[in-house]
């Protein structure tokens, strides 16, 4: 590991003013940008710790949502019993990402951030565009299984890795971020990601020093909510798919969808043509598979990974059956 410097922040303004020198990260749980830093993925000058920052309460909303302290770290987040009556998909999501040990230290705001998982970008020796711009991309072509079948590039097909995000993303969540200038922004999470396009290592729209404090969660959807995760291995493994999903059935059809998947895309995915191909109609074997064929229609492997994308089907349409009461 790099030498670097280290500082604390003692208040919001201070930890975003303190990006003002190049190379500054901040810090929290670490534990994504350890592990990257020890590979030398990452090479910061300069660390900004803002873990002591009084940003890790779970507080209600008028509106009967939850604004979540980027802080709080995810085994507080799952275990939260308004979180568990009232998200249970994000309390599902949480639980299904890495260990007890690393979900104890992992944060809200971290886990929206962190890096993808793709092989090629934590081996240095390997071209990777996200991690030297231009180098290019040797999962194309190479061993490609957890790699993303939407939203890639010629650039990249690296899949996004948070289990939480898609479930926020199912949720309609909202970022809000601290500037260096001391004002306020608000994001919706649809809005954080950007696609690789030929700039794979520009991820999110976050500006150099801005802080998010918090999340906040509107209402709960109505109807049944559940988060399913395939995975090579039943703990402690990534998705290969992943569904968070929302449904609600009224007087015999489907009035509302919410659907994000995780392991299919470069970032959290939700595609509203999925769900459009739901509502109004009765939950039945032809109205799910009419659903898949909407979220696949512009999905592609790329040899290792073509497999994902009839795993997605038959997961999405059991989850279906499950949100909607309907016998297989």
């Amino acid at each position: 590991m790099r030498t670097f410097e280290y500082s604390r922040a003692d208040t919001p303004q201070a930890a975003a003013a303190g990006f003002a020198t190049p190379g500054t990260r901040f810090i929290a749980g670490g534990t994504n940008l350890l592990d990257l830093m020890k590979l030398q993925v990452e090479t910061p000058d300069r660390l900004v710790d803002i873990s002591r920052l009084p940003l890790a309460d779970i507080e209600e909303r008028a509106d009967g949502g939850l604004s979540i302290g980027a802080l709080v770290p995810n085994s507080d987040l799952a275990a939260d019993r308004r979180v568990i009556s009232r998200y249970p998909m994000l309390s599902q999501a949480l639980l299904a990402g890495a260990s007890g040990q690393l979900r104890n230290k992992a944060t809200t705001g971290g886990n929206l951030l962190q890096r993808t998982r793709c092989y090629y970008f934590y081996d240095t020796d390997a071209a990777c565009n996200k991690r030297v711009p231009g180098s290019g991309c040797d999962a194309i072509g190479g061993f490609n299984r957890i790699m993303a079948v939407l939203g890639t590039s010629g650039h990249c097909i690296a899949s996004h890795p948070s289990d939480m995000a898609v479930a926020m993303r199912a949720l309609d969540a909202t970022l809000v971020t601290l500037r260096p200038d001391g004002t306020e922004r608000r994001i919706p999470l649809a809005d954080l990601y950007r696609l690789p396009g030929d700039t794979p290592h520009v991820e999110t729209v976050l500006s150099a020093g801005e802080l998010i404090t918090r999340v906040e969660l509107p209402p709960p959807p109505p109807g049944r909510q559940l988060y399913r995760k395939v995975r090579d291995r039943a703990s402690y493994a990534f998705a290969l798919v992943s569904v968070a999903g929302a449904v609600d059935v009224r007087d015999g059809r489907i009035a509302g969808a919410a659907l994000a998947f995780g392991g299919l895309g470069t970032m959290p995915w939700r595609d509203p043509a999925a769900e459009r191909a739901l509502i109004g109609r009765e939950p039945a074997a032809e109205t799910f598979e009419a659903a898949a064929d909407a979220l696949l229609a512009d999905a592609r492997g790329h040899g290792g990974n073509d497999f994902k994308i009839p795993l997605a089907r038959r997961t999405l349409v059991a989850c279906l059956r499950d949100l909607t009461g309907t016998p297989a």
